[in-house]
């Protein structure tokens, strides 16, 4: 087990966009909510750092299909799809990562966010010494993925939590496929309940 002070809880993306009812549902997205609620009470009582990052983009994104993009229209700034999932509970102290905030910007991977007052993502690990993500959130395949490769290769250990995972599967196996990828580059699994 890592040194609990080296260690921080990152949630990906469990937004109203990306949850059922929402513009780019995830299928039974909202089934991760729950276990990451749990996750984060237990690191808030070990006091550990709680990220939360958001797709926050803006309405002309080119990341959009109206303007030549791949995805419907989602988590534009500011708006209720944008907002985390309202049963989603952070203990106080949490931290909001928020990425593709440019036009140009796809924001996948948390490695391109910036947390309010203190810089970029990965400037914050390294000013807090975190040198072990322990993730889960949405979707396998596209944002959980792309920022648990950017953690290995900057040299961090990763723990993905399979149970706090879904994939949006745009194409038939691509939540599997990017599990085999995230275990490649050297991610740990790990069920919720062994992770603390």
């Amino acid at each position: 087990m890592h040194e609990a002070r080296s260690s921080a809880l990152l949630i990906v993306d469990v937004q109203n966009d990306f949850c059922p009812g929402g513009s780019l549902a995830v299928p039974d997205g909202d089934d991760v909510v729950p276990v990451l609620s749990r996750l984060a009470d237990r690191a808030g009582a070990l006091g550990l750092p709680v990220y939360a990052s958001r797709d926050w983009h803006p309405p002309e994104s080119r990341h959009f299909a109206p303007h030549g993009g791949p995805w419907p229209v989602h988590c534009v700034a500011g708006s209720e799809g944008a907002r985390l999932h309202p049963d989603l509970r952070l203990p106080p102290g949490a931290m909001v990562v928020s990425k593709g905030l440019g036009l140009h910007e796809d924001g996948y991977s948390v490695f391109e966010g910036t947390v309010p007052g203190r810089g970029t993502f990965p400037e914050d690990l390294r000013a807090r010494g975190i040198t072990h993500l322990i993730v889960g959130g949405l979707a396998t395949d596209y944002c959980v993925r792309a920022s648990v490769l950017d953690a290995r290769r900057r040299g961090l250990d990763v723990t993905v939590v399979e149970d706090a995972i879904r994939a949006v599967e745009a194409a038939a196996g691509d939540g599997g496929q990017a599990i085999e990828e995230m275990k490649a580059a050297g991610a740990a699994l790990a069920n919720a309940a062994d992770v603390f």
